[in-house]
């Protein structure tokens, strides 16, 4: 199993001894997606926390209307997670599904917790993870109350810019709250 890049993402905040690395990675567990693949899907429970290796995830939600509402991306070296339906056992309303062929570590809930309880420098680390995923959705809810759709665009431009090329602007017109239609128009301004 591959866990060096979690091992690697870890350390870049707190130095990890081997009795951490070891402990760390009997809880993590590899899985391999291939594209189109759910992790996750409205009304089960999220029991993991996902790390993405390689590939690239989406978190959305589907509308009465059947519309899709893009949240999140997360590829190589982020996490993805429903974190209210984690922490309070509820049913989601989210999505997590693959883009591409993807590989990723999960962590379940229960050794989420043992990993907190046993050593603190992963409840450090997961209390990062978990604080920039809130830093990041006030400033997602900011933009959409506050900014044009040219500017939403160009916050995406330069959030994702290794995405660009790798996912579709159906997907971007959903993440950024306009029509496919709408984003083109968009882009033929800024070119």
């Amino acid at each position: 199993m591959n866990t060096k890049p979690v091992i690697t993402y870890f350390s870049n905040f707190w130095k990890l001894n081997q009795k951490e690395i070891d402990f760390l990675v009997e809880r993590a567990d590899l899985r391999l997606l291939k594209k189109k693949a759910f992790v996750l899907e409205k009304g089960q429970v999220c029991n993991h926390f996902i790390f993405v290796v390689k590939g690239c995830l989406k978190m959305y939600k589907v509308d009465d209307k059947g519309r899709f509402h893009n949240l999140q991306f997360a590829s190589e070296n982020n996490w993805i997670s429903d974190y209210g339906s984690f922490y309070n056992d509820e049913p989601s309303e989210l999505f997590i599904e693959s883009l591409e062929p993807t590989e990723i570590i999960q962590f379940e809930k229960n050794n989420v917790f043992e990993l907190y309880d046993n050593h603190v420098v992963f409840d450090r680390n997961f209390r990062i993870i978990i604080e920039n995923a809130f830093i990041e959705q006030q400033k997602r809810i900011l933009q959409t109350i506050s900014s044009t759709a040219e500017e939403r665009y160009l916050y995406f431009i330069k959030k994702y810019p290794h995405l660009l090329n790798r996912i579709s602007h159906v997907q971007i017109a959903s993440y950024i709250g306009v029509t496919p239609e709408f984003l083109s128009q968009v882009r033929k301004k800024m070119i």
